[in-house]
């Protein structure tokens, strides 16, 4: 066969790729063009209101074989579809009202539950009874006594007694934990001081909103926050409560003592909302039982499980939220001694506070418990 016949065939193939690539792509845009018509259709939209409010690709994995599985939201609808070279199938239409009852009565081992505390203190109850095993990202079961508050890398054996629920702690509670737990074990804490410097993705999607908003300048009435997120830095998480500290600085507090087994360990927190999307910093000051070295506090650090050290001065090196964005280590760095206070250090921690801070969390506490189901087995 002469080379320019080859050619021919060459260009010929790629041509025919192409254009099943185009083809998936029409496909792909008439399968979520048609939903999201239907979904306006049925459930109204309110004037003023952009597209993106309506239509957002939540998550998108690739599974292989240049195939992709994406979660749409399409309104009150969520969408799982399947994209593959030259082929888009709709796997499944969910709503959040086809959770019911009797949803758990076909055996799940396993059920990862972030939809709010009232559904899950509702929900987590009847699918633990039929033998599944929850992990919960609400506020729902943090506190309860038989419930253990697991972060994989600090306490995991706590889940040994578990009754099928299993709580995943509140964000900036996570990533500080992480960074403390091996310095706790190594020189015993004494007292902790909480000063967090949260990303406004931690307030949901009117939060983000919110902040678009002032980005953009619309002057849009405010979806989530009481003053404007953009261009302020709000001392307020939540609600305030009778002791003036508000319910994000006593979750910190409270969940810190669990996880730790420290239940009277003293530890004060400020919580602040600051106007960047992703990505929870916080500046923490910690007082120790026994006297440390600052080279051995970063060896510690450096060889203990979910953490990344940056701390390189000369260099500007430290962690900040570019770095720690879409990432499930804790990072720490700005280490260095409080010459105001014995035995004190001061540390700066960064983390994603939607994988490591949530998703990833629970993801990780599955897997553990798979891994120990295995060692079992054997």
């Amino acid at each position: 066969m002469a080379a320019g016949e080859n050619m021919n065939i060459l260009l010929s193939g790629e041509f025919d790729s192409f254009v099943q690539l185009i083809g998936a792509l029409i496909i792909f845009a008439f399968v979520i063009g048609i939903t999201y018509l239907t979904t306006r259709w049925m459930g109204g939209i309110q004037k003023g209101r952009n597209n993106n409010k309506n239509l957002n690709i939540i998550e998108t994995i690739g599974v292989g074989n240049n195939k992709m599985i994406s979660i749409v939201e399409a309104g009150t609808v969520y969408l799982v579809v399947s994209v593959g070279k030259d082929e888009v199938h709709l796997l499944a239409q969910l709503t959040r009202e086809q959770l019911k009852d009797f949803s758990f009565d076909e055996h799940f081992d396993f059920a990862i539950f972030s939809a709010g505390a009232e559904t899950s203190r509702h929900f987590a109850p009847i699918a633990a009874s039929k033998g599944c095993v929850v992990i919960d990202n609400s506020s729902a079961f943090r506190m309860d006594d038989d419930v253990p508050l697991i972060v994989p890398e600090v306490n995991f054996n706590d889940v040994i007694n578990h009754k099928n629920i299993i709580a995943n702690p509140n964000c900036s509670t996570i990533q500080a934990v992480v960074a403390l737990k091996p310095l706790d074990d190594k020189y015993k804490i004494k007292r902790i001081v909480y000063s967090t410097y949260q990303a406004v993705s931690g307030a949901g999607k009117l939060g983000l909103q919110d902040l678009e908003n002032g980005r953009a300048k619309t002057y849009s009435p405010l979806l989530k926050f009481s003053h404007p997120i953009f261009d302020n830095c709000l001392p307020k998480i939540d609600v305030f409560l009778v002791n003036g500290y508000t319910k994000e600085e006593m979750k910190m507090i409270n969940e810190t003592r669990k996880i730790l087994g420290h239940p009277y360990l003293p530890i004060t927190s400020t919580c602040v909302r600051v106007p960047v999307s992703n990505c929870h910093g916080e500046s923490i000051n910690v007082e120790f039982e026994k006297n440390f070295e600052i080279s051995d506090v970063i060896t510690t650090l450096k060889t203990s499980p979910g953490i990344l050290v940056l701390n390189d001065d000369k260099n500007d090196s430290y962690p900040i939220n570019s770095i720690a964005n879409g990432h499930d280590d804790v990072l720490v760095g700005r280490i260095r001694r409080d010459f105001s206070k014995p035995n004190s250090l001061n540390l700066w921690v960064v983390a994603d506070n939607l994988r490591k801070g949530a998703a990833s969390n629970a993801i990780q506490i599955v897997e553990k418990l798979l891994n120990m189901e295995e060692t079992y087995e054997k």
